[in-house]
This record gives C-alpha cells, structure tokens and sequence, in this order.
C-alpha cells in the first residue's frame, strides 16, 4: 500500500528535479528523500523517475501516475485547511513563508511587538520559501514581490518597494562613475540569479547595465548588499535598505529601476483563523510602518545622498 509521504516525495522531485531541492521544501534530509523514492518505485515495481544530467525526469510510469498523486495531494491538503479553519485559539503556530531581506528588515521588529503581546503564537518564518507554498500548505501566510496566481489565495497590496543603483565609495574612487547610456561599459556588476529575476527589473538592467560585466549573482539582496559595501561592483538594491549606508552611493540615472509591489496572501480557507489573522495584521502594520523608507521618491523630492 503506498504511503502518502512517499507520494509527496514524488511530487517534490518532480517540481524540483533534484533531491536536495526536494528534501529543503519538505524539511527532511536528502537521504531520506531518497530513501523514500526507492521504497515507493519497489512497492510500484516500476521506475517512476530517471536521473539525468538536467536533473530527475520522469519516466512514462511516473507520468501515469503524476495526476492521480496530485489529485491525491490536493485532496489532502483540503482535509487540512478544513480543520485549520475550525482552530480558533490565539495561540500556536503561524507559519510565514518570504524572504531574508523582507523578514529581517521589515517583519522582525513586527514579531517582536506581537510576541510581547502575546507569548501563545509561534511564527516560524521560512526565509528560502518553496515555491508556491500557500496552495501546498507549506505555509499559512507568505510576504513576498510578485503577485499569487493561485485562485485560492486572498491577497492584498502592503506597499511598494523602490530600488536604486548603487557602488561604494571606494568603488567609485577605483573605478569612476558609470556610463548609463552606454551600457556601464567597464563596470563590475553584482545581480539576482535568473531564476528569481523580477523581469522589469532584469529588463532595466540590460537596458542600462548591459556592457557591465557580471563577477557576482546571488539570490539573496542581502549577499548583493554585503558585496556592494565591500566595493566588488554595481548594484540594484532596495533604497529602505541602501539609502541609510554612508559607505554607499546612488547613481544618478535616466530612469529609476522599475520598483516591486509587496504582497500579503494567504489560503482562503485560513483567512479567519484567529492566531492567523493576528499575524497577517502584525505584518500588514509593520509593512506599512516603512511606507516613506520603502517608496522615498513618492515623499521626498530630495533624496538624502544623490539624484534621481
């Protein structure tokens, strides 16, 4: 008899196509992913995923069975949010699902003030979030800068995020200022992995950036922040976090990059769910407490270290 842990399993190596992908969004080790896989193929009898250079695919078996364990998998998962909903104690745990820069930068001062309220919640943050994790229930609430597609979330705008372009002084006094019209020729770029482009932004970059050379990607904004202040290029970064940094500088550009929506979802089913409804008020509130360091070109017409 297959066993639902083993379906999930299955499901996450084909989302991610590798085992250490599969394992970070389940919370188990990859040897146990593993594990699992090859106790599900010998209770099939049959191989369900090959291994190959570009990473798990699936075999003709395992695309057999891809929709009945996904039927299966939602089926699940209704069960769950169905009894999350009738759990109306303010206390327990609240899982929220975003990023390192938005959780350190703009949540954690948020929690802080709630837990001082009250010790009975729980918020575990999960800073690499899976993908889509609201509609797996990997999460009860997720804070991140695109919108949800999934028609099962209730969503809402908490504000937007502006960004800028910007080098270290001892950068600049290295290697000059940037030529934007040509392309930043010359010039040492640090940017987001292609994976986790936000596409305006990736088309501002080749747009004004496209000559510089790239010596470093990175998936996390803080890693780009951190090799920005050491001098090792260029970067598009979130002004409420750069602006505040006397070793950084603006450039001055034809045209601002292209700013980010911050968005706050959560499953329908777990919308009224009272410790739930805490947090996402928790996060809403502190969101929008940042609204003039997040948008500074909406409430002042003078930035504080360089043109616009």
């Amino acid at each position: 008899m297959l066993d639902w842990d083993d379906l999930r399993v299955f499901l996450a190596i084909t989302r991610h196509r590798t085992l250490s992908g599969a394992a970070r969004q389940l919370h188990v080790t990859q040897s146990t992913v593993g594990r699992r896989l090859a106790a599900m193929q010998a209770t099939l009898g049959v191989r369900l995923l090959q291994r190959t250079a570009d990473g798990f695919q699936l075999t003709l078996a395992g695309e057999a069975i891809l929709p009945n364990a996904k039927r299966v998998e939602a089926a699940a998962l209704e069960v769950e949010q169905a009894v999350a909903g009738q759990d109306v104690r303010l206390e327990g745990t609240v899982r929220v699902a975003t990023t390192q820069l938005v959780g350190s930068h703009l949540l954690a001062a948020g929690f802080a003030a709630l837990h001082a309220r009250n010790t009975a919640i729980v918020v575990e943050v999960m800073a690499h979030a899976p993908i889509d994790p609201l509609s797996r229930n990997e999460a009860d609430i997720s804070v991140q800068m695109v919108r949800f597609e999934h028609h099962d979330v209730v969503m809402r705008s908490l504000g937007v995020m502006q960004f800028g372009l910007y080098g270290s002084l001892g950068y600049f006094d290295r290697c000059g200022e940037p030529d934007l019209e040509s392309g930043a020729a010359g010039h040492r770029l640090i940017g987001l992995v292609e994976s986790i482009d936000l596409p305006p932004l990736a088309g501002w970059t080749t747009e004004f950036l496209g000559r510089a050379q790239f010596v470093m990607k990175s998936d996390s904004y803080e890693l780009q922040h951190g090799a920005a202040m050491s001098g090792s290029g260029l970067a598009v970064l979130p002004r409420f976090r750069a602006d505040c940094e006397p070793e950084l500088r603006r450039v001055a550009v034809p045209l601002p990059p292209p700013a980010a929506e911050i968005w706050l979802g959560v499953h329908r089913d777990n919308r009224k769910n009272p410790r739930v409804r805490v947090v996402l008020d928790t996060i809403a509130a502190a969101v929008r407490s940042r609204a003039f360091d997040l948008d500074p070109a909406a409430v002042r017409s003078v930035p504080t270290n360089a043109a616009d």
